[in-house]
């Protein structure tokens, strides 16, 4: 589904791929099932002008922005990250229609696999 995120079509779970910890049910939110780190957004974004001359720094406002990174609770790999509205919940970005889905990869026949792909490999190609 994602560089680091799968669905197992046996068990309809949500998995990391690079340590295959079962994350959350295939037919909900994977975001339920990780860590989440509510950055402060001034962090990722450092204000451009001196903060204490000035109230406007450029630098996102964390009354109204945050900044989320979930990541897999048994290896770390951040899976994704979402900038949200303090006070409202996760977005839910993927929902599959796992029937469907199941139904797509029957016609395709065993020769071809579901998480076809490179490997993940961690500490390789991107930090964690």
């Amino acid at each position: 589904m994602t560089e680091y995120l799968r669905i197992d079509l046996e068990t309809e779970k949500w998995e990391c791929r690079v340590c295959d910890h079962v994350i959350a049910p295939a037919a909900g939110n994977y975001k339920e099932g990780l860590l989440v780190h509510n950055r402060d957004p001034r962090e990722i974004h450092p204000p451009v002008i001196d903060p204490t001359k000035y109230r406007y720094t450029f630098a996102p406002d964390p009354e109204w922005v945050r900044i989320l990174e979930f990541c897999c609770p048994k290896c770390g790999t951040q899976i994704e990250t979402e900038y949200a509205t303090p006070g409202h919940p996760p977005l839910w970005d993927m929902q599959v229609d796992v029937p469907a889905l199941k139904a797509q990869w029957a016609k395709r026949g065993p020769a071809m696999l579901p998480d076809a792909g490179p490997a993940v490999v961690p500490g390789r190609g991107h930090a964690h």
